[in-house]
């Protein structure tokens, strides 16, 4: 005869729980995050931020960068079309030529006529006139002389002032050709610090938007950490745009200690000696493990932050 069994399937329920001082705070902890929640979700602190106009800035309003000359279009203008002879013969013009040095030349010979007219003329007529000799050829051949002293003394003083402005018309030959190209340089300064701000502004304000349109996740996330807090420590995420790489790197560096230090402290059981030479205690096996582990862990998880 043949037997026969009845098998029979039974489930089981695990509950975990915990004291219960543990479990009242924590109900009223997820109470107090179920009032909150809400109310802080609808809250983004990033809502009222207003975008900053780097066009605005730079140009002002209604105007582009496109607005202006091209950087080819400037080097153009200030150096490449630039003949440095037809500049240096202007600048000599200008400068030796100029209405200032003629001004001080017609001066200087207003002052001589009136020495001649004052003194030299009333001094002449004087001595011939005591000899006798105010008719005779004398007086035409002594006014010639003034005369002739007076044009040497005029062109020595304009061709010794219009020497002294040469050094000056090279001086200002250098300056403007330097100022041409201090231009374009500065143009083109002014071009590359314009393109670095907006990228940098408009980062922030892509990063800004982003943040104001996540913010609701970012703040279900501390309530998912609520609820697993009697899991133990899980990673949270605070930041939408990541965290900084400081901040990674000491995350990471901890993180690896830790878990150097637990597995030093599992596979190190041999106390080790005292040190003679140093007089320095016996340090039990484990913990020696403990700090080894730690320090070998800290450099990995420093490397493994700036890996990732």
């Amino acid at each position: 005869m043949g037997g026969s069994s009845t098998h029979r399937n039974t489930s089981q329920t695990t509950y975990i729980r915990y004291a219960p001082y543990i479990e009242d705070y924590h109900t009223a902890f997820l109470a107090l995050v179920a009032e909150k929640g809400n109310a802080v979700i609808n809250d983004s602190p990033f809502s009222g931020y207003t975008n900053i106009e780097v066009d605005v800035a730079f140009f002002g309003t209604g105007y582009l960068i496109s607005s202006f000359p091209s950087l080819y279009d400037m080097y153009g203008k200030f150096l490449a079309g630039l003949d440095i002879e037809v500049l240096y013969s202007q600048i000599f013009e200008d400068t030796v030529n100029a209405p200032a040095v003629n001004n001080l030349v017609s001066a200087e010979a207003a002052m001589m006529d009136d020495d001649i007219e004052i003194n030299s003329l009333p001094r002449m007529q004087t001595g011939l006139r005591d000899i006798n000799s105010v008719m005779s050829s004398s007086f035409v051949v002594g006014k010639s002389l003034i005369e002739d002293a007076r044009v040497k003394s005029l062109s020595r003083f304009s061709s010794d002032l219009k020497y002294r402005m040469i050094p000056v018309a090279s001086a200002r030959w250098q300056t403007h050709l330097e100022w041409n190209k201090g231009v374009v340089g500065v143009y083109a300064e002014l071009m590359k610090l314009y393109y670095s701000a907006k990228t940098d502004v408009n980062e922030t304000n892509y990063a800004m938007a982003a943040k104001n349109k996540l913010w609701p996740f970012t703040v279900l996330d501390f309530e998912r950490a609520a609820l697993g807090a009697l899991q133990g420590a899980t990673n949270t995420k605070t930041d939408v745009a990541g965290a900084s790489t400081a901040s990674k790197v000491i995350s990471g560096a901890l993180s690896g200690a830790a878990m150097g230090a637990m597995v030093g402290g599992a596979f190190n059981t041999a106390p080790v000696a005292a040190n003679v030479a140093t007089g320095a205690p016996a340090v039990a096996g484990s913990t020696a493990g403990s700090l080894y582990g730690a320090g070998i862990g800290a450099v990995l998880g420093i490397a493994a932050a700036l890996t990732y």
